[in-house]
């Protein structure tokens, strides 16, 4: 039901097709199970397809090992009309050690537009905090979005005088 499921977390071993150069998982997979987990989430609040229109403030934090159980936690934090803020923490840990205690690996968040039949932007339920986390969580998705003004405004003069022609 729409407008209801406020988080969700995917848990699964990191396999060996994961690994990059270093022995490690490769952050482009990381941030495919990001990106997975977002969509879940934000399919599941507005009940409709959705898509991603920004990723920002991603972390890679410490690596993340083959054979490591990772869980993707994703909650909402903020409902524009249309636009689901979504906030996003990778944490793994050795299912083989004695305190397979989970570590924060990455963190970052993540903005879903909700599209109706034929693509275009839809409605999306309101998330209305009702708990002081809830309202801390929504408060730091605000202040992300003033940051992400000021980034978005100097990534526009940057293009504009060094891709001209947008290329």
């Amino acid at each position: 039901m729409p407008g209801t499921q406020r988080e969700l977390t995917l848990r699964f071993l990191a396999e060996p097709a994961d690994v990059n150069y270093g022995g490690k998982v490769f952050g482009g997979a990381v941030m495919k199970w990001i990106d997975q987990a977002g969509y879940a989430l934000a399919s599941a609040w507005s009940g409709r397809y959705a898509v991603t229109v920004y990723v920002g403030g991603i972390q890679f934090e410490n690596p993340i090992a083959i054979g490591s159980l990772v869980e993707v936690r994703a909650r909402l934090l903020h409902t524009g009309t249309t636009s689901m803020h979504i906030g996003v923490d990778v944490h793994a840990a050795d299912p083989r050690a004695a305190d397979a205690t989970p570590r924060r690996t990455t963190h970052c968040i993540i903005v879903f537009v909700a599209v109706d039949d034929a693509r275009q932007p839809a409605t999306v339920p309101v998330f209305v905090p009702t708990d002081d986390e809830q309202r801390e969580l929504q408060a730091y998705a605000l202040r992300f979005m003033d940051l992400r003004r000021g980034v978005e405004a100097e990534r526009r003069a940057f293009l504009q005088r060094f891709d001209p022609a947008g290329e």
